[in-house]
C-alpha cells in the first residue's frame, strides 16, 4: 500500500515563519484582535503585560504570531536573562530603550531660570527628547510679554511657560494673564523657588526654612541649614538629591506634565 505523507496541505498556503522577537521592556506592540497598542512593561508565565499611551495595561498571552510590530505579524518570546533594564524613565513614563531623539518641533517651553530647565532636563529629559521639545529659560518674566510676541505662537509652534510662584494677583499672574492665549500657555507652581519644589524628605531635612522678607531667598535658605553661602553649590547639592519624580512636589509635577502636553498636542506637531 502506498504511504501518504500525512501533510497534504501544499508548501504556497502554509503560513510563512515570522520574525520571533524578545518581549524587552519599552517595544512597543499592538496586539491585532482588540487593537489594544502599548508598551511591554512585564513578562512572566506565558504572557506580556502592555501599558498604552494612557497608563492602562493589558495582559495578553504570548502566542505565535500574536502581536504586530511596526505593522509586521511577530511571534513575542521571553527576552534572554541578563542585567535588568529600566523600564520607566525619571518621569514614570515607559523607558524606550534605544529611542532616538525627535528632530526639534517648532514649539517650545519656557522656564524661568537655569535651576528650572536643570530640573525638568534631570526629570523629563528622556520624554522631551522623544517628543522633540525643547526647553529653554528666560531669567525672570518681565520680558515675558516681549518675548511671547517675537516667538509669535500659533497652530504649529505652541508655546508653553512655566512660572516661579504664580499665586492670584501677584505681578506673575498679571503677566501670565496678559499672554496666555489659544496657543500659549503660562502656568506656574506655588513655590517661591523651583528648589522649594524638591520634596524636604529627599534632601534629609524635615521642611524648607521660611526666610524673613527683605532676604535673599537662596542665600538664607543655605544660612538657616548650614550649607556654605555658595547658592550654586548648594543647588548641585539639591539637584543630586532628584533621582525621579518620586523627590518632586505634584504641585510642579502637574504643571510640568500639563505644559509637555499642550506643545506636543497635535495642534503643535
Amino acid at each position: 500500500m502506498r504511504q501518504y505523507a500525512s501533510d497534504l496541505t501544499p508548501p504556497w498556503k502554509k503560513p510563512r515563519p515570522v520574525p520571533e522577537v524578545p518581549a524587552e521592556p519599552g517595544l512597543v506592540v499592538e496586539e491585532p484582535g482588540s487593537g489594544f497598542c502599548g508598551a511591554v512593561i512585564r513578562c512572566e508565565a506565558g504572557t506580556v503585560t502592555l501599558e498604552d499611551r494612557f497608563g492602562k495595561h493589558r495582559v495578553f498571552p504570548m502566542e505565535p504570531r500574536g502581536f504586530l510590530l511596526e505593522g509586521r505579524v511577530v511571534t513575542l518570546v521571553r527576552p534572554p536573562s541578563g542585567p535588568a533594564r529600566p523600564t520607566r524613565t525619571a518621569s514614570g513614563s515607559v523607558a524606550v530603550p534605544g529611542a532616538r531623539a525627535r528632530v526639534a518641533r517648532a514649539g517650545r517651553i519656557y522656564v524661568e531660570g537655569r535651576h528650572d530647565a536643570e530640573l525638568v532636563e534631570k526629570v523629563w529629559g528622556d520624554d522631551l527628547r522623544i517628543e522633540g521639545v525643547v526647553v529653554e529659560y528666560l531669567e525672570g518674566v518681565d520680558d515675558l510679554p516681549s518675548i511671547v510676541a517675537s516667538f509669535a505662537p500659533g497652530p504649529d509652534a505652541r508655546l508653553g511657560v512655566l512660572v516661579d510662584h504664580l499665586v492670584p494677583g501677584s505681578k506673575e499672574w498679571r503677566i501670565a494673564q496678559s499672554v496666555t492665549s489659544e496657543h500659549a500657555l503660562v502656568v506656574g507652581h506655588p513655590f517661591i523657588d523651583v528648589w522649594e519644589a524638591v520634596k524636604p524628605s529627599s534632601l534629609g531635612i524635615e521642611a524648607w526654612p521660611r526666610v524673613p522678607r527683605g532676604q535673599d531667598w537662596k542665600t538664607g535658605v543655605c544660612r538657616a541649614l548650614g550649607w556654605p553661602e555658595n547658592t550654586g553649590a548648594a543647588w548641585q547639592r539639591i539637584l543630586s538629591r532628584v533621582r525621579s519624580y518620586k523627590d518632586l512636589e505634584p504641585e510642579l509635577l502637574g504643571r510640568v506634565e500639563e505644559l509637555i502636553d499642550f506643545v506636543t498636542d497635535s495642534g503643535g506637531a
